[in-house]
């Protein structure tokens, strides 16, 4: 989902809706939306909190400090989600909450001090969901990435080798495979990331 819905100012317009949400990520939850693209938020387990409507905006944030994460949209609840949306073995069980991203800034937060969140969802002011939006300015241009991830693999034929691939990415994830990133055309600044952050692979270096 790229960045949609851009006022002249170059922040996300808030729109006419009835009013305006924060959505407030447990630790783990804001790791894995860190790691992983998703283009929605799902959000199980909110019995008895406030109900938003479709269409209406949300902001997301981390909690300790509070900082704003991504900003998106209420959208229609899906009829089934699962418990961890990077595990597709996990159980399944029934939708709550769904909403669509339309700016994402979980590797560059900004901070939200001044807002009292004292539940999962929290009814805002359209003002200050705005006000929160601007902090965020223009979004960055966007530009292609070449990413790779390369894992020796000991196997009888190219078919099991591939096999083997997969099931180590879905083991390790990106919390223990190293990926590595380059702008396209300039290979020579190729960078290793694990858990999203830049990760140094030669030990050497290390001494």
């Amino acid at each position: 989902m790229t960045d949609t819905e851009l006022r002249a100012s170059g922040t996300i317009d808030g729109g006419s809706g009835h009013g305006a949400w924060a959505v407030l990520l447990p630790a783990e939850r804001y790791e894995a939306e860190r790691l992983v693209h998703h283009d929605t938020l799902e959000l199980t387990g909110l019995d008895g909190t406030a109900r938003p409507r479709p269409g209406e905006p949300v902001a997301v944030l981390a909690d300790e400090p509070p900082r704003l994460v991504a900003l998106g949209r209420v959208a229609a609840a899906t009829g089934e989600t699962r418990e961890d949306p990077d595990d597709p073995q996990s159980e399944v069980g029934p939708g709550e909450l769904v909403v669509t991203y339309s700016r994402r800034a979980f590797d560059r937060p900004v901070p939200a001090e001044g807002l009292a969140l004292h539940a999962p969802v929290t009814a805002l002011d359209v003002a200050a969901w705005r006000e929160l939006a601007d902090r965020l300015g223009p979004p960055p241009a966007r530009r292609t990435w070449l990413v790779s991830l390369d894992l020796p693999i000991e196997a009888a034929t190219p078919a099991e080798a591939v096999g083997i691939f997969w099931s180590y990415v879905q083991e390790l994830g990106p919390r223990e495979l190293p990926a590595f990133v380059s702008p396209s055309g300039d290979e020579l600044a190729m960078q290793a990331f694990v858990l999203g952050a830049e990760a140094n692979q030669d030990p050497e270096e290390d001494d």
